[in-house]
Protein backbone atom coordinates (compact mmCIF):
# COMPACT_ATOMS: atom_id res chain seq x y z
CA UNK A 1 0.00 0.00 0.00
CA UNK A 2 1.11 3.33 -0.96
CA UNK A 3 0.50 6.17 1.66
CA UNK A 4 -0.15 9.76 -0.40
CA UNK A 5 2.98 10.99 1.55
CA UNK A 6 5.37 9.01 -0.59
CA UNK A 7 6.31 6.73 1.79
CA UNK A 8 5.70 2.82 1.16
CA UNK A 9 3.65 0.89 3.48
CA UNK A 10 4.36 -2.58 1.86
CA UNK A 11 5.15 -6.30 3.38
CA UNK A 12 8.23 -6.93 1.12
CA UNK A 13 9.65 -3.06 1.25
CA UNK A 14 13.17 -3.10 -0.16
CA UNK A 15 16.00 -1.77 1.92
CA UNK A 16 18.39 -0.92 -0.99
CA UNK A 17 17.04 0.65 -3.93
CA UNK A 18 19.99 -0.19 -5.90
CA UNK A 19 18.39 -4.25 -5.78
CA UNK A 20 15.59 -3.45 -7.62
CA UNK A 21 15.85 -3.63 -11.34
CA UNK A 22 12.54 -1.73 -13.13
CA UNK A 23 13.28 -3.04 -16.13
CA UNK A 24 13.50 -6.55 -14.89
CA UNK A 25 10.17 -6.11 -13.24
CA UNK A 26 8.48 -4.49 -16.31
CA UNK A 27 9.95 -7.33 -18.65
CA UNK A 28 8.71 -10.36 -16.17
CA UNK A 29 5.35 -8.69 -15.77
CA UNK A 30 5.35 -8.37 -19.49
CA UNK A 31 4.85 -4.55 -20.04
CA UNK A 32 4.41 -3.70 -22.98
CA UNK A 33 4.46 0.70 -23.69
CA UNK A 34 2.55 0.38 -26.97
CA UNK A 35 0.05 -1.78 -25.85
CA UNK A 36 -0.60 -0.09 -22.68
CA UNK A 37 -2.54 2.82 -21.60
CA UNK A 38 0.99 3.95 -19.26
CA UNK A 39 4.44 4.99 -20.61
CA UNK A 40 7.08 3.66 -19.74
CA UNK A 41 8.09 6.06 -17.22
CA UNK A 42 4.54 5.78 -15.27
CA UNK A 43 4.53 1.46 -15.13
CA UNK A 44 8.83 2.06 -14.29
CA UNK A 45 7.76 4.30 -11.10
CA UNK A 46 4.79 1.99 -10.43
CA UNK A 47 6.71 -0.71 -10.27
CA UNK A 48 9.34 0.29 -8.12
CA UNK A 49 6.81 1.98 -5.77
CA UNK A 50 4.77 -1.56 -5.73
CA UNK A 51 8.81 -2.84 -4.26
CA UNK A 52 8.57 -0.57 -1.67
CA UNK A 53 10.64 1.90 -2.76
CA UNK A 54 9.59 5.57 -1.49
CA UNK A 55 9.24 8.33 -4.03
CA UNK A 56 12.70 10.08 -3.10
CA UNK A 57 14.37 7.31 -3.79
CA UNK A 58 12.89 6.63 -7.38
CA UNK A 59 13.80 10.45 -7.97
CA UNK A 60 17.49 9.83 -6.90
CA UNK A 61 17.49 6.79 -9.20
CA UNK A 62 15.72 8.45 -12.08
CA UNK A 63 17.91 11.96 -11.51
CA UNK A 64 14.28 14.01 -10.62
CA UNK A 65 12.81 15.63 -8.16
CA UNK A 66 10.21 13.37 -5.69
CA UNK A 67 7.43 16.12 -6.83
CA UNK A 68 7.90 14.81 -10.32
CA UNK A 69 8.07 11.13 -9.34
CA UNK A 70 5.17 12.14 -7.55
CA UNK A 71 3.08 13.46 -10.73
CA UNK A 72 3.87 10.55 -12.10
CA UNK A 73 2.92 8.19 -9.94
CA UNK A 74 -0.79 9.76 -9.16
CA UNK A 75 -1.30 10.38 -13.41
CA UNK A 76 -0.14 6.09 -13.37
CA UNK A 77 -2.96 5.42 -10.75
CA UNK A 78 -5.16 7.47 -12.68
CA UNK A 79 -5.17 5.64 -15.92
CA UNK A 80 -4.96 2.78 -14.16
CA UNK A 81 -8.45 2.94 -12.84
CA UNK A 82 -9.48 4.95 -16.08
CA UNK A 83 -8.58 1.45 -17.81
CA UNK A 84 -10.47 -0.40 -15.13
CA UNK A 85 -13.47 1.78 -15.48
CA UNK A 86 -13.34 0.83 -19.51
CA UNK A 87 -13.19 -2.72 -19.10
CA UNK A 88 -16.10 -2.89 -16.81
CA UNK A 89 -18.22 -0.10 -19.11
CA UNK A 90 -16.96 -2.64 -21.98
CA UNK A 91 -17.74 -5.47 -19.77
CA UNK A 92 -21.42 -3.84 -19.13
CA UNK A 93 -22.53 -3.48 -22.67
CA UNK A 94 -21.86 -7.41 -23.09
CA UNK A 95 -24.09 -8.42 -20.29
CA UNK A 96 -27.16 -9.71 -21.31
CA UNK A 97 -28.81 -8.42 -17.78
CA UNK A 98 -28.21 -4.63 -17.16
CA UNK A 99 -30.10 -2.91 -14.17
CA UNK A 100 -30.12 0.55 -13.38
CA UNK A 101 -30.44 1.09 -9.03
CA UNK A 102 -31.80 4.57 -9.01
CA UNK A 103 -30.23 6.92 -6.04
CA UNK A 104 -32.74 6.38 -2.95
CA UNK A 105 -33.49 2.99 -4.03
CA UNK A 106 -33.95 0.60 -0.80
CA UNK A 107 -31.39 -2.40 -0.97
CA UNK A 108 -34.10 -4.60 0.21
CA UNK A 109 -35.81 -4.13 -3.54
CA UNK A 110 -32.55 -4.84 -5.80
CA UNK A 111 -32.75 -8.32 -5.49
CA UNK A 112 -36.13 -8.67 -7.48
CA UNK A 113 -35.30 -6.31 -10.02
CA UNK A 114 -32.14 -8.15 -10.59
CA UNK A 115 -33.76 -11.94 -10.66
CA UNK A 116 -36.92 -10.34 -12.78
CA UNK A 117 -34.32 -8.53 -15.33
CA UNK A 118 -32.46 -12.20 -15.53
CA UNK A 119 -35.74 -14.36 -15.85
CA UNK A 120 -36.23 -12.08 -18.80
CA UNK A 121 -33.35 -12.85 -20.46
CA UNK A 122 -32.66 -16.26 -19.15
CA UNK A 123 -29.50 -15.70 -17.49
CA UNK A 124 -29.52 -17.68 -13.81
CA UNK A 125 -27.92 -16.20 -10.79
CA UNK A 126 -26.79 -18.82 -8.06
CA UNK A 127 -27.48 -16.31 -5.13
CA UNK A 128 -30.20 -15.67 -2.92
CA UNK A 129 -31.13 -12.73 -1.99
CA UNK A 130 -29.43 -11.75 1.17
CA UNK A 131 -26.25 -12.96 -0.71
CA UNK A 132 -26.97 -10.82 -3.75
CA UNK A 133 -27.61 -7.71 -1.40
CA UNK A 134 -24.72 -8.21 0.05
CA UNK A 135 -22.89 -8.46 -3.56
CA UNK A 136 -23.97 -5.34 -4.25
CA UNK A 137 -23.44 -3.40 -1.04
CA UNK A 138 -19.94 -4.70 -0.70
CA UNK A 139 -18.94 -4.44 -4.36
CA UNK A 140 -20.95 -0.49 -4.78
CA UNK A 141 -18.59 0.99 -1.66
CA UNK A 142 -19.53 4.09 -0.27
CA UNK A 143 -22.76 4.24 -2.93
CA UNK A 144 -24.72 2.15 -0.43
CA UNK A 145 -24.97 2.96 2.99
CA UNK A 146 -27.34 0.65 5.27
CA UNK A 147 -29.86 -0.14 3.03
CA UNK A 148 -29.75 3.22 0.77
CA UNK A 149 -28.36 3.30 -2.33
CA UNK A 150 -27.09 6.90 -2.32
CA UNK A 151 -25.78 6.85 -5.97
CA UNK A 152 -26.87 5.23 -8.99
CA UNK A 153 -25.66 2.06 -9.73
CA UNK A 154 -25.34 -0.34 -12.51
CA UNK A 155 -25.86 -4.34 -11.88
CA UNK A 156 -24.63 -6.46 -14.56
CA UNK A 157 -25.14 -10.26 -14.84
CA UNK A 158 -22.80 -11.87 -17.74
CA UNK A 159 -24.58 -15.46 -19.50
CA UNK A 160 -22.74 -17.66 -16.67
CA UNK A 161 -24.54 -15.48 -13.95
CA UNK A 162 -21.51 -13.81 -12.74
CA UNK A 163 -22.66 -10.10 -11.24
CA UNK A 164 -20.45 -6.62 -11.58
CA UNK A 165 -21.62 -3.39 -9.72
CA UNK A 166 -20.36 -0.25 -11.16
CA UNK A 167 -20.99 3.17 -10.06
CA UNK A 168 -21.48 5.09 -13.74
Amino acid sequence: MVADDGSADAPDAVDDAEDVDAAALLERAGFDADESVLTDRQAEVLALRERGLRQSDIADRLGTSRANVSSVEASARDNVDRARETVAFAEALAAPVRVEIEAGTDLYDAPKRVYDACDEAGVKVNQTAPDLMKTIGDRAGDAVHGREVRSRLFVTVDANGQIRVRQP
